[in-house]
């Protein structure tokens, strides 16, 4: 299976772009450089972009530099792999029983519940999720169990937080 898209980004970016990536000059290179004809996407949304720049952006500067640009674009690369794997007849989609496989391949360990709740987030009509669909799932849940295992300071599974501290945590993720 031929990888498209996804190895040369960095390459074409200049060393004075490297040194601060805006978070619509990222956009528009994430939607340049993930055009692929397997997945049927031209690009992610600009949703799906203010949210990997929110899971990358570990100051909270709304900005990510050059390395976590690349980190991102890591991630991307291995979750389009779980993508394929799943989108066997090459529709651009899969279904929403095939994303709890892809969900567990990643590494991510549900409840039904959680399953159910994606399904009706990120599901069309049909239970088909798209790649950009499936991209902005796997950057939430990546996202919040970061931030989850941030506050889990003696891990034990439980945190607390106040109010503020939720919606700071939930809005911007």
């Amino acid at each position: 299976m031929k990888e498209v898209g996804l190895a040369s980004p960095l390459s074409r970016i200049t060393p004075k772009r490297k040194k601060n990536l805006l978070p619509c000059t990222t956009c528009f290179h994430l939607e340049s450089f993930i055009s692929d004809k397997d997945l049927k996407t031209e690009g992610f949304e600009l949703e799906s972009c203010r949210s990997m720049i929110a899971l990358m952006d570990t100051d909270g500067s709304g900005k990510i530099n050059f390395d976590e640009f690349r980190h991102l674009w890591d991630k991307i690369k291995s979750w389009q792999k779980i993508f394929k794997r799943y989108d066997t007849d090459h529709s651009g989609t899969i279904n929403s029983y095939e994303m709890r496989n892809a969900v567990n391949d990643a590494g991510f360990r549900l409840n039904n519940q959680l399953y159910d709740i994606i399904t009706m987030r990120y599901a069309d009509k049909n239970m088909n999720i798209d790649f950009d669909s499936f991209i902005c799932c796997f950057v939430r849940l990546d996202a919040m169990f970061r931030a989850f295992h941030a506050f889990d300071k003696d891990g034990d599974g439980i945190i607390k937080l106040n109010v503020l501290e939720w919606l700071q945590l939930t809005m911007y993720a």
